[in-house]
């Protein structure tokens, strides 16, 4: 499992963009072989869809970047705590 959150620099500007695209490419190299990848934050999804077709070679693209780690780290998050809450679901 590939869990890839914030691109590797400033990848907007064709000089620095390199990295961050060969890496990209290697995520990408790794799914085909059956990692499952995690892209998240607004960064890394610009990232991904600034390489056409990349987001679809991809298990899972999100915006979610610092609340995506979060979760993964077992926090709970408020949305999520509101949403899977059934008494406060009935009230509505």
């Amino acid at each position: 499992m590939i869990v890839w959150n914030g691109p590797q620099g400033l990848f907007e500007n064709e000089k620095f963009k390199k990295g961050s695209v060969d890496l990209l490419h290697d995520v990408i190299g790794r799914t085909k072989e059956g990692a499952i990848s995690i892209c998240g934050g607004g960064d890394t999804v610009n990232l991904v869809n600034s390489v056409k077709g990349s987001a679809a070679k991809i298990s899972h693209v999100s915006t979610g970047g610092g609340a995506s780690l979060e979760l993964l780290e077992g926090k709970t998050l408020p949305g999520v705590e509101y949403l899977t809450n059934v008494e406060d679901l009935a009230k509505l």
